[in-house]
């Protein structure tokens, strides 16, 4: 079996194109990693008396908030998606492609595994509540399942205007976050202003992406630059500006770091770019491995299937074993180490029943199953243009 592994590995290799970028792969793959981690062990489901409703333990506990500084890895996946998307268009004008053209061929392969998951919580949700469940329980559900695909709007909203920022230098909307959050919270301004950063915010890591693509961050200093830079600025928000340690919500509290995203939240997302980009030659010297790129190359293929139905994964695991009993790190309240190591214990388990919703669900990402082998389906994804949010920076 290893050595069969072994060998599909290396036929994967020699089929990848000399002049891809792995490091762009193996970023993605880890900001997408990074997010499902990360929501796993900080997303609680408490069952109390006949209903469940979310909990987090970095509200009992704030001081594993560097959990999610480990975890909340969206602004690297910003700065590849923009990275890709500003070479991708780059591309598709010079082969003639019209924008309409481009854009279709993005946002249809972009949200066709979307659909399967809405079909599946609506049906979910009726049938829940026609069977007498709670109402609170059900919307609770809906919910976590469905809280992913806020990310994926923005990200469509960027894509669409790609055009438009291909040339935008990152301190614009910067300065942007900066002045709302400064009229929010050091003016008393309202408090829906904030939604102004859900763009804006998630803007500066796609415009480092274009950055990235015309070769403006090529250089080691760059990535210093931003890495110093964003962590120092985060660090003087929290320590006195008031802003959250958490990089995540956190159920209960006023302020959110994500929700919609502060200053302190953009310039940690800096930090984490400038690692990214720290690490990219890292990455390529690591990847020239045919094991280690065949792993990268797998989890890409299905990046936004396990991103979509990870969050499912884990409340079917909870659901399905609620009959049992409240168990610790599934059902009870996250306020001790208890929890945490029992937490730790489950992760398997949701892994498990993720594979089972990749195998049930995977066709609408990769499209129908055809005859050739795995190892052979993979080469051909990583030969030929490959889902635009998910795949390749070469693709029109």
């Amino acid at each position: 079996m290893r050595e069969r592994l072994r060998r599909a590995a290396v036929r994967l290799d020699a089929a990848t194109p000399p002049d891809r970028d792995r490091a762009v792969d193996a970023l993605r793959a880890f900001a997408i990693l990074g997010v499902v981690l990360g929501h796993w062990l900080v997303t609680a489901l408490v069952a109390d008396g006949g209903t469940l409703h979310t909990a987090s333990p970095l509200r009992d506990m704030p001081w594993l908030a560097p959990i999610s500084w480990v975890f909340q890895t969206l602004s690297v996946f910003f700065l590849v998606g923009g990275h890709v998307a500003t070479r991708g268009y780059t591309s598709a004008r010079a082969q003639g492609t019209t924008y309409g053209q481009w854009l279709a061929a993005r946002l249809s392969r972009l949200f066709t595994p979307v659909a399967a998951v809405l079909v599946v919580w609506t049906v979910t949700a009726v049938a829940l509540l026609l069977s007498g469940t709670d109402f609170e329980t059900v919307r609770a559900l809906v919910k976590l399942a469905l809280s992913p695909m806020w990310f994926l709007v923005v990200f469509a909203g960027l894509t669409a205007a790609t055009p438009l920022l291909t040339r935008l230098n990152p301190l614009w909307p910067l300065a942007v976050v900066l002045h709302v959050d400064l009229i929010r919270f050091g003016l008393g301004g309202p408090s829906w202003l904030g939604w102004v950063n859900v763009a804006a915010g998630w803007l500066v890591p796609y415009t480092l992406g274009a950055a990235w693509t015309r070769g403006e961050l090529d250089r080691a200093r760059a990535g210093w630059v931003l890495l110093a830079g964003g962590t120092a600025a985060t660090a003087a928000l929290v320590l006195w500006a008031g802003y959250p340690a958490s990089m995540v919500g956190v159920p209960g509290t006023t302020i959110s770091n994500l929700d919609p995203p502060t200053l302190a939240a953009v310039t940690f997302g800096l930090a984490q770019c400038g690692l990214a980009l720290l690490l990219r030659d890292r990455l390529r010297r690591a990847l020239r491995r045919p094991l280690a790129w065949s792993a990268v190359a797998l989890v890409n293929l299905s990046a936004m299937t396990v991103f979509l139905w990870h969050q499912t994964a884990l409340m079917a695991t909870t659901a399905a074993i609620l009959p049992a009993g409240r168990l610790p790190g599934l059902h009870t309240r996250p306020d001790d180490l208890t929890w945490v190591a029992a937490r730790l214990a489950w992760l398997p388990v949701f892994a498990l029943t993720l594979t089972v919703c990749w195998a049930a669900f995977r066709v609408y990402e990769q499209g129908p199953r055809r005859r050739p082998s795995r190892h052979a389906r993979v080469a051909r994804a990583h030969t030929h243009p490959p889902h635009p949010a998910a795949k390749s920076p070469h693709r029109a």
